[in-house]
């Protein structure tokens, strides 16, 4: 099981933008395929982003599909997030996970979770 923290979040207008990154302590992201994942008040964890170890498969929710990027850095040692053009709707707890098994986008699948964190826009 990999530790992982997040950091970037904040607060900024609708139409502004923020980057997110997901590290982890003691070991590299290497190994793992990784996600992200929101969770608004009132409402359950949903998908955001994926990307496979490789960095060639990425997946995003239809809901961010073309504001949002994930990526690995080129140390793989971070998966960054930067989302643009964001709406009120954007705003939730920001979770990066991690799985050693096969990629997805399903919550369940994954072993290891950040502490997440708070992304805020206002309209």
């Amino acid at each position: 099981q990999v530790q992982l923290v997040e950091t970037g979040g904040g607060l900024v207008q609708a139409g502004g933008s923020l980057r997110l990154s997901c590290e982890a302590s003691r070991r590299t992201l290497s190994s793992y395929n990784m996600g992200w994942f929101r969770q608004a008040p009132g409402k359950e964890r949903e998908f955001v982003a994926s990307i496979a170890r490789s960095s060639m498969n990425i997946y995003y929710a239809d809901s961010v599909k073309g504001r949002f990027t994930i990526s690995r850095d080129k140390a793989m040692n971070t998966v960054s997030l930067q989302m643009n053009s964001l709406k009120p709707e954007d705003t939730a707890v920001y979770y990066c996970a991690a799985t050693a098994q096969y990629m997805t986008v399903i919550a369940d699948r994954y072993d290891c979770w950040g502490q997440g964190i708070q992304v805020t826009v206002s309209s």
